[in-house]
């Protein structure tokens, strides 16, 4: 049996739904939403719950159906809008005041591309999330480009004026964390 944990959004976004998940026959390519909630499966993309203009509400859209645009870059696959599938069903949605709206660069499939800070996901109480290397918070970020993309904290850099120097660029030689800490 597949479980899936359903939860909110810190808060409800704007976006547009590509139609060819949502509906069958001709229809203009994107229409307005308002993207409110998530689904979480283990295994796979995190699942995204619409309401289109209709009232109709979709759950468990990709999130390479949501564009931040009516025109977003194309194509967009699964591999660009999201570098890992779902560790588990339990996560808390976070939005944290420092990163809020903060530019970025991320790392969508093959390419690094600018975008802002929306909101983070944070897995709880699977096997991966336990294992220091293995544990990451899922970003997700608004791209230029109009697309979503939803990336581990290894996959992000943020630019922060008034404490970050240097351009926007990934950095050299970080560690990553191996070791659980423990005071007694």
């Amino acid at each position: 049996m597949i479980h899936s944990l359903i939860g909110p959004l810190p808060r409800h976004l704007y976006v547009y739904v590509d139609t060819t998940f949502t509906h069958r026959g001709a229809h203009p390519r994107y229409q307005p939403a308002v993207w409110f909630g998530l689904t979480s499966t283990p295994g796979r993309m995190w699942g995204c719950t619409v309401m289109l203009e209709s009232g109709a509400v979709f759950r468990s859209l990709p999130p390479h159906a949501l564009a931040f645009s009516m025109h977003p870059e194309e194509p967009w696959t699964a591999q660009d809008a999201q570098t890992w599938d779902c560790y588990g069903t339990d996560f808390s949605a976070l939005e944290y005041p420092y990163l809020a709206g903060l530019r970025c660069l991320a790392k969508a499939g093959a390419q690094q591309l600018p975008g802002q800070h929306l909101f983070s996901i944070a897995p709880i109480g699977d096997g991966f999330s336990a294992v220091p290397e293995q544990a990451k918070e899922f970003h997700f970020i608004q791209l230029e480009n109009g697309r979503l993309t939803i990336q581990p904290t290894n996959h992000i850099v943020y630019e922060e004026r008034s404490f970050t120097v240097g351009p926007l660029a990934f950095p050299h030689g970080l560690a990553r964390q191996t070791e659980v800490y423990r005071c007694e």
